[in-house]
């Protein structure tokens, strides 16, 4: 026994433990996404294609490696049929400093053959642009589904180690070169994945068919990829199409709201055919995501005919229908909510049966938990025509606020009409009541109540005050520097667009900001302003309204263009991996600012922040005169994601001349980024392996992969089913037992047949019933071995038998002889282990059989 254990142990060395390699910062591009499944195909298990085993070496230089993962069964060493595999391939760099422009592709071998790409499996780092090709050729920035047959991952502005992520600073937005296209509303704020920021409008009181959404990059100055703009807005999801062929309504004072759980996607009032409710629309995708109907557009003798909102409060999405009702979206589920539409809050305006897209008047605010919302049923077109009024909703109860069983009167007469509903504030942040500002053609008249629906004098915010004709609407609160503000866009009579601010924290009009701060570098002074945005990163409001006219202005002074610019980065490092794997990270290092002269900056103004995704500051680090902030003192254990912020006031916008694009790059050191992707072994058994190569170009040339294939051990849909059949011959003629021979062949001799003494004639059947062909396949008949030597090696079809005869010259009977048969499925992977049939007998008897017990026959 030692002597045996020596020799197995001198044939088969312990498994050495793999190394595990440090990789060097560089880019790490995965071409397969892995998944968060542990243990990877080392070329042991999944063969590089110059042979060998081990793991891979680290790279050297600048290379591409490759290694795959199969996700079905976490450490397998082989694949089957139907299983899901993950390609990584790292790209390491000696490239420094930038742009060094960096592409990376990888064709799917064999691709809707051999293995199919998963859709929505393509996994970039931060910065990096995916495509997908169905040809090879084109790529396109939007996954193309199993069709994928090439995937790539391209970095046009790749900085050094490639662990690193940048943002442009906002050039000053200049309203002359960055028009609507029409009549929007409150601009919509979005930064893309390519770290642009765009601002998107959607017409407002417009459709169905008309087209209704525009985008406007304001990095660039230019329309957004994805035009011609504007482009209609549809019920059914899908890209956004073209000409006139939309099938949404909009409303008279929309307000939106972000979906939390998924970036770019907002929710807008819409009224489709039959039906008020919620539109969607993904910005990122440039795609309608469906629309959520609430309430019947068809109902007597009041009906939905239109709605203010939407706001959001708890997960929820709640709106006003021309009836008074509260209507009410879950947007984790985006199903309605139980119960809604709710009981009215408010009297019902443009409610008259038949008047589909009859305009709301009113709006929505949301204060301590609770929807506000105001009416202004007029005398024309309201079934209940009176004074604007105020109303109450609360969620906790899905009930009319205590203290507001009835709507609160909000204005003189049923003349009056209000496009506002807005929050007020104690000078310490904390909601105090509701108020709207309704206009009758004279001055505005401003109604307030507190949230208990008790009295609550006017605020000074000198909207009473303005030209008679005025129109107020809703204002964009704005928190920032521990100052609470409400900028109001107004206009109409003699103001042809103005901004009015006041400052809940000083209880009056905003310090330094003029009393109706007009626009005259806009487009002459005529915006007839409709809302802003507060844009954090650079301290601007984006503007738009009625002209059509999208500009910045200085929230500090009413000035435009705001001299305002910044860029905020989010570091997680998390995010440049996609194996599963733990430990990627070292540190955080620096945040660097290129491009942007410090001496065109207000030092004083200058403002660096770092926070926790929940916005809590972690650190306010200087920024040096060389323009770098040092972040190595941020542990990346205790802060796994950062954001890096840096604020400036502008003295010279020259450094944004020619489209130049100043940026704020933050660093960590770490092992390369990956990108990562899915394919799915096919079903056709005729596959036996599947294998990957990446190619890529970067500052130094182009760049190939080792080749990792992967074999494909057949499941079992794709294995034979191979029996044995052992008979013997019952004839009395030699010739009858031969190849061929017509026997009788049967389990048992008749007794006494062979006599005492005699030949058995054997035929041994092998039949193969699967799917697959069964390769070297041998015969075992241990007790006849001429049947094993008669049979030889041979490949049996799937469907097919082949029959082995052979005989033996028996010296003692009665004698039973079995015989089995080994075989390995065709494409199996090299080293497969045969696999044995089960056993099949015949027995040989003489005369002694007669002698003998049943059990030795």
């Amino acid at each position: 026994m030692l002597r045996l254990l020596r020799s197995l142990s001198a044939h088969h060395p312990p498994t050495p433990r793999p190394r595990r390699f440090a990789a060097r910062a560089g880019v790490a591009i995965s071409a397969a996404l892995l998944a968060t499944a542990a243990g990877s195909l080392t070329p042991a298990t999944a063969h590089d294609g110059g042979g060998g085993g081990g793991t891979p070496p680290p790279p050297s230089g600048d290379g591409l490696q490759k290694t795959v993962q199969n996700v079905t069964t976490p450490g397998s060493s082989l694949a089957q049929h139907s299983d899901t595999l993950n390609w990584t391939v790292s790209y390491d760099t000696s490239a420094t400093g930038g742009p060094a422009p960096a592409t990376i592709t990888d064709p799917i071998s064999s691709a809707g053959a051999g293995q199919t790409y998963v859709p929505g499996s393509l996994h970039v780092p931060p910065g990096w642009t995916p495509g997908w090709s169905t040809d090879g050729s084109t790529f396109s920035a939007t996954d193309q589904g199993a069709a994928t047959t090439v995937v790539q991952a391209v970095d046009d502005s790749a900085v050094g180690s490639g662990t690193n992520v940048s943002g442009d600073l906002l050039p000053p937005v200049q309203a002359a070169t960055r028009s609507t296209g029409g009549d929007g509303f409150t601009p919509i704020l979005y930064r893309a994945a390519s770290g642009d920021v765009e601002a998107w409008n959607i017409y407002h009181h417009s459709g169905p068919a008309a087209r209704l959404v525009v985008c406007n990059d304001l990095s660039s100055g230019q329309p957004c990829p994805g035009g011609p703009w504007p482009r209609p807005l549809n019920t059914a999801p899908g890209a956004l199409g073209s000409g006139d062929t939309g099938n949404v309504y909009t409303t008279l004072t929309p307000q939106y709201v972000m979906d939390p759980g998924r970036p770019g996607v907002v929710y807008y009032p819409a009224v489709a055919a039959g039906s008020v409710g919620a539109g969607c629309l993904d910005l990122g995708a440039r795609a309608n995501c469906g629309f959520f109907p609430l309430a019947s557009a068809t109902g007597s003798p009041s009906s939905a005919n239109g709605l203010a909102g939407l706001a959001a409060q708890g997960g929820r999405l709640y709106g006003v229908a021309s009836t008074g009702q509260v209507l009410c979206l879950d947007i984790a589920t985006q199903s309605p909510c139980a119960g809604q539409p709710f009981a009215a809050i408010v009297p019902p305006n443009h409610d008259l049966p038949g008047n589909t897209y009859a305009l709301y008047q009113g709006s929505l605010t949301v204060a301590d938990g609770r929807i506000y919302a105001s009416s202004a049923p007029l005398a024309s077109g309201s079934t209940a025509p009176g004074r604007p009024a105020l109303g109450c909703f609360d969620p906790a109860t899905d009930a009319v606020c205590a203290g507001w069983d009835t709507p609160h009167p909000a204005g003189p007469d049923a003349n009056a009409n209000t496009y506002n509903a807005f929050t007020a504030y104690d000078t310490a942040g904390h909601p105090t009541g509701v108020c709207t500002a309704d206009t009758t053609g004279g001055s505005p008249s401003t109604n307030c109540y507190a949230l208990d629906g008790g009295p609550l004098a006017a605020p000074a915010t000198g909207l009473d005050a303005l030209p008679a004709g005025t129109l107020v609407f809703n204002p964009e609160v704005v928190n920032a520097g521990g100052d609470n503000r409400s900028y109001f866009a107004v206009w109409g009579g003699p103001l042809p667009g103005n901004t009015v601010c006041y400052s809940w924290t000083h209880a009056q009009p905003c310090a330094g900001f003029p009393a109706a701060a007009g626009h005259p570098a806009v487009n002459s002074g005529v915006t007839r302003d409709y809302g802003y945005s507060y844009d954090a990163t650079t301290r601007c409001l984006i503007g738009l309204g009625d002209a059509g006219i999208l500009f910045s202005m200085d929230p500090a002074t009413g000035g435009s263009p705001c001299l305002h610019t910044g860029a905020s980065v989010t570091l997680k490092p998390a995010d440049f991996y996609c194996d599963g794997g733990t430990g990627h990270t070292a540190a955080y290092t620096e945040a660097r600012l290129t491009g942007l002269d410090l001496a065109h900056t207000e030092q004083a103004a200058t403002a660096v922040a770092v926070t926790d995704p929940d916005g809590t500051v972690i650190a306010t680090p200087a920024l040096s005169p060389s323009g770098t902030v040092d972040l190595s003192g941020i542990s990346a254990a205790d802060h796994p994601s950062i954001t890096v912020t840096v604020q400036f006031s502008l003295t010279d916008t020259s450094d944004f001349d020619g489209g130049a694009h100043p940026a704020l790059t933050a660093y960590f050191q770490g092992d390369d980024p990956q990108i990562c992707l899915r394919t799915t072994v096919t079903t056709d058994c005729a596959t036996s392996q599947v294998a990957d190569t990446a190619t890529g170009t970067d500052s130094t040339g182009a760049l190939t992969s080792n080749t990792v294939t992967v074999p494909v051990q057949p499941g079992s849909a794709c294995q034979p089913h191979v029996t044995v059949n052992k008979e013997i011959c019952a004839g009395t003629s030699w010739h009858a037992c031969g190849p061929g021979g017509a026997g009788p062949w049967v389990k048992s001799s008749p007794v006494g047949l062979l006599q005492l003494l005699g030949t058995a004639y054997w035929r041994i059947t092998v039949t193969n019933a699967g799917p697959v062909d069964a390769t070297g396949v041998t015969v075992n008949d241990p007790s006849t071995p001429s049947c094993s030597s008669a049979a030889g090696t041979f490949t049996l079809a799937s469907g097919t038998s082949r029959q082995v005869y052979c005989d033996s010259f028996l010296l003692a009977l009665p004698m039973k002889n079995t015989a089995t048969a080994s075989f390995t499925p065709a494409n199996s992977p090299h080293g497969t282990h045969p696999t044995t049939t089960d056993p099949s007998s015949a027995v040989a008897c003489s005369l002694l059989c007669i002698l003998l017990p049943a059990e030795h026959h």
